[in-house]
């Protein structure tokens, strides 16, 4: 571990940005443990379904607060996209090459997992696995590549989208909760906000690349502003407390992002802005930034491969007889919350074998490309700049 350690470190630039890279490390884990922690698939008569703790434990509601962190992926996309846009037109790159490049790595995981999981469907529904309980364990894995789709056309959109000021998403999103909720529209135009609440931290991310947003100021008038905002639409505009939808609740403020979703995002960017002094220093330590270099490389592996990783334990558990506390059993107590906190490290298990058996898809660059660690041994400097 030690040998792993030192390598990243002397394969690493020393004009890297350590704490961009935690940013996105954290932002990926939150949304992870937050999957985790806030799904429950319930074993019923032979049949598993899915479940949420928010909507029996309503107390739970700032864990969504905590682990929601969409808004911080999408800031430090939105600084990684116009700088490495920036850097390819430098360079006399075309617009293909440099999107061909930012693609591959996002959309080649995923080809893998949905192949994965189709062939996995037809193994189920082949044994006799009921419907119900497959459509539930497909809805876990798929549900969440909506994502990736919304990243993906931000990405692509770079070069349109780099000098937008802030403003004009969010005041898209403005317009459309108002028609929505205040002239009684609930469907009205709802899915503009899907693109416009989450380009609103990708711009603000472009604009940090431009070389704003530098100072602490900034920082503690996103977090302060966002955070009373939110407050305010929670309070008295009526928008749901939770950062994420609850089943059986009227509104989502995840699908479509709300007006509430966009300005606790705001908060969430100026946090993360403020937390970069810490960070820069914390990351001076070689064990340190090696995890985070680690969960870096393979971010949209683990991200993909949560959810499958608790559904295998849930179903490894279903073959010791009996619902278990905290993995097939309804999430209507303080008792289910232990258990479930108890099996995070099997889930965690499950993930990293996950992990091994998928990393090589999304890491795999042309012969001529390199990157921080291969096969145990530094890369060439050069690689580790590309984000």
């Amino acid at each position: 571990m030690r040998d792993f350690v030192r390598r990243i470190e002397s394969a690493t630039p020393a004009d890297r940005d350590r704490a961009v890279d935690a940013l996105r490390a954290l932002a990926i884990l939150g949304v992870v443990l937050g999957h985790w922690l806030v799904t429950a698939l319930v074993a019923d008569s032979g049949t598993l379904h899915g479940a949420s703790p928010l909507h029996y434990l309503p107390g739970l509601t700032p864990v969504s607060w905590l682990l929601q962190t969409l808004a911080v992926f999408f800031l430090v996309g939105g600084l990684v996209g116009a700088r490495s846009h920036a850097a390819a037109r430098a360079r006399g790159e075309g617009y293909g090459r440099w999107l061909g490049a930012r693609m591959s790595r996002l959309l080649r995981p995923v080809a893998v997992v949905l192949a994965v999981w189709a062939v996995a469907a037809c193994v189920m529904l082949a044994s006799g696995v009921d419907e119900d309980t497959v459509r539930a364990l497909g809805k876990l894995v798929w549900s969440p590549l909506w994502f990736i789709v919304v990243f993906a056309a931000l990405t692509a959109a770079t070069p349109l989208v780099a000098r937008v000021h802030p403003l004009w998403p969010f005041a898209v999103v403005l317009l459309v909760d108002l028609y929505r909720f205040g002239l009684a529209e609930p469907g009205g135009f709802a899915e503009v906000n899907v693109a416009a609440g989450w380009l609103v931290p990708y711009c603000l991310g472009a604009a940090w690349s431009r070389g704003r947003l530098r100072s602490r100021r900034a920082g503690w008038a996103l977090l302060l502003g966002g955070a009373a905002a939110t407050a305010g639409l929670v309070l008295w505009a009526g928008y749901p407390a939770a950062m994420v939808g609850v089943p059986g609740g009227e509104i989502s403020n995840l699908d479509p992002p709300t007006l509430a979703v966009v300005t606790f995002g705001l908060a969430q960017c100026g946090a993360a802005l403020l937390l970069l002094g810490p960070l820069r220093r914390l990351l001076r330590r070689p064990a340190l930034w090696a995890a985070v270099a680690t969960v870096n490389l393979s971010a949209m592996t683990v991200f993909l491969w949560h959810q499958t990783a608790m559904i295998a334990v849930t179903a490894i558990g279903l073959t010791a007889g009996g619902a278990l506390p905290g993995l097939h059993t309804v999430p209507d107590g303080p008792g289910w919350v232990l258990a479930r906190l108890a099996w995070l490290p099997a889930f965690a298990a499950a993930l990293l074998i996950c992990w091994l058996a998928f990393r090589g898809h999304e890491q795999r660059r042309p012969r001529n490309a390199s990157r921080i660690v291969r096969g145990g041994r530094p890369a060439r400097s050069a690689a580790t700049r590309r984000v």
